[in-house]
């Protein structure tokens, strides 16, 4: 059992044992950490204005033990304020930087972070991202599910750089331990 724990927050259509989550899951695993996969049912009405405290009720039962990182994508970046309420470095893969909530939360954390996205994807904001934190991987033309169009061997190479910047964020003492 290691000595450190992530827990891994979905989107709404993108759950963990998708790509993303599967590599960079692995690649938690082989620095380290064990990894707490948050699974749930977006209820289909889930409108914007219900999001942010849907996803704290659905996150705060696994926040309830000792974490160290949190990864979230899209949907889970509501999760935010726990990060920045309890100093947690995070993992954000395609954060929704288009929504204030999201962006406030994530302008007063005090632990690193990472931000991925992608150009094609119309809730990401690269200036934006990059004002909020010096650790920004953007992937030229990748979309929501961080793909690419064209051969999937690209899409495959961008999760290959997702997988080198978390390792490379988390190398570089990004979380205790």
């Amino acid at each position: 059992m290691a000595d450190r724990r992530a827990v891994l927050i979905p989107g709404r259509g993108y759950d963990t044992r998708a790509p993303l989550f599967a590599f960079v899951g692995e690649a938690l695993r082989r620095i380290g950490f064990d990894t707490h996969e948050i699974t749930w049912r977006v209820p289909p009405d889930l409108g914007a204005d219900r999001a942010a405290p849907w996803v704290a009720e659905q996150a705060a039962p696994a926040l309830a033990e000792p974490t160290h990182l949190l990864v979230g994508k899209s949907l889970g970046s509501f999760a935010a304020p726990f990060a920045a309420d309890r100093g947690l470095p995070a993992v954000w893969l395609t954060p929704l930087l288009r929504r204030a909530d999201v962006t406030e939360a994530l302008a007063r954390a005090t632990a690193p972070f990472l931000l991925v996205g992608g150009t094609a994807d119309a809730l990401w904001d690269g200036a934006e991202a990059r004002r909020l934190s010096p650790h920004v991987l953007e992937i030229d033309g990748a979309d929501h599910s961080l793909l690419l169009p064209g051969p999937l061997a690209r899409s495959a190479e961008a999760l290959g750089r997702v997988c080198t910047a978390v390792e490379e964020f988390l190398g570089a003492g990004a979380t205790p331990g």
